[in-house]
């Protein structure tokens, strides 16, 4: 039987007051005359998301919930030009040491998944040289929590130009400058506008990275509709990972706003994708993108119970029959 395990993204709809994503402006950094004085209060601002991401993984533990994707905004500017000089590590040190301490001991799964301006397969020298420094923000991030970082940030193939091979060329060109710590940590994943599963299993196999499938993406756009043909070469791109296989599930908001998430997932949907793949490996780790965030989760387990082709774990897992 295979095991499958959900998560979800940053936010709690269940806690109150608990956003790991709050931010300052770098227009509003500059409205404190005091340097030193804007930069405490950036500080500030971090140490309380760190405070809050720690709530979240107390929350998920209680609930059952061993995979959670951390925010990408936890620690605002840190990686703006005007804002180099900021060693925001040092203040941060442990608290970032207690948020991968209890992930740890609870066996919460994290990772981050970088905004989509990183993007490795960019014509600009700037745009990958500030892509690779928004990786590094990660890597140093995960190295402070006491995570090993391989295979923990999941990113898109990039901008497609028009130009699909040679836009997939160019990333594997691009990738030969990445340092070989942050290509460690790297998985890819298939859009719903410019790469195919076809096109980023193409570079999972050349670079050996693996590949997370995108189920909705999938659906939106596809060269190739019958993904199961593929699906054994996915598996293969996680032979070397340490980690289960990970996959992304969301439902369409509607059929006219296809490529947009909607609030909660589709447990028939799921399910589709569920059966091609039941016993083809022990373990899958689901990360739900819904609006709805982990009331999104709550939910689809709730329907999942009344199914008899699963056996129920714990409040996010459960066997496919």
């Amino acid at each position: 039987m295979t095991i499958v395990r959900l998560g979800y993204v940053a936010m709690s709809k269940e806690l109150k007051n608990a956003s790991p994503s709050q931010t300052m402006t770098f227009a509003q950094f500059q409205k404190i005359d005091d340097r030193v004085a804007a930069i405490r209060k950036l500080e500030r601002i971090s140490l309380s998301n760190l405070q809050h991401t720690l709530r979240i993984l107390k929350h998920n533990a209680a609930s059952d919930i061993h995979f959670y994707r951390l925010t990408s905004r936890l620690i605002p500017l840190a990686n703006h030009e005007e804002l180099l000089d900021w060693n925001y590590l040092k203040p941060l040190k442990n608290q970032l040491r207690e948020v991968g301490d209890f992930a740890k001991e609870h066996e919460i799964r994290i990772d981050f998944h970088p905004d989509h301006f990183v993007l490795i397969n960019s014509m600009k020298k700037d745009v990958l040289k500030n892509s690779i420094q928004t990786l590094k923000m990660h890597y140093l991030l995960f190295k402070g929590m006491g995570i090993d970082q391989t295979h923990r940030c999941v990113m898109h193939v990039g901008g497609n130009y028009k130009e699909t091979e040679t836009s997939l060329e160019r990333f594997v060109d691009n990738w030969m400058v990445v340092p070989r710590s942050i290509q460690k940590m790297i998985m890819l994943e298939n859009d719903d506008t410019s790469f195919t599963l076809e096109d980023t299993l193409y570079l999972c196999e050349k670079l050996d990275i693996p590949l997370v499938f995108d189920y909705h993406h999938h659906l939106a756009y596809h060269r190739n509709a019958n993904w199961e043909d593929q699906w054994g070469r996915v598996i293969q791109t996680w032979r070397n990972s340490s980690l289960p296989i990970k996959m992304h599930i969301s439902s369409p908001k509607s059929q006219k706003a296809f490529r947009h998430h909607a609030d909660f997932v589709d447990v028939e949907m799921f399910f589709q994708f569920l059966t091609g793949i039941k016993g083809s490996v022990p373990q899958i780790d689901c990360m739900i993108e819904a609006k709805r965030k982990d009331e999104a989760l709550f939910q689809l387990m709730e329907e999942i119970k009344k199914r008899n082709d699963v056996e129920i774990i714990d409040g996010s897992s459960f066997y496919l029959r």
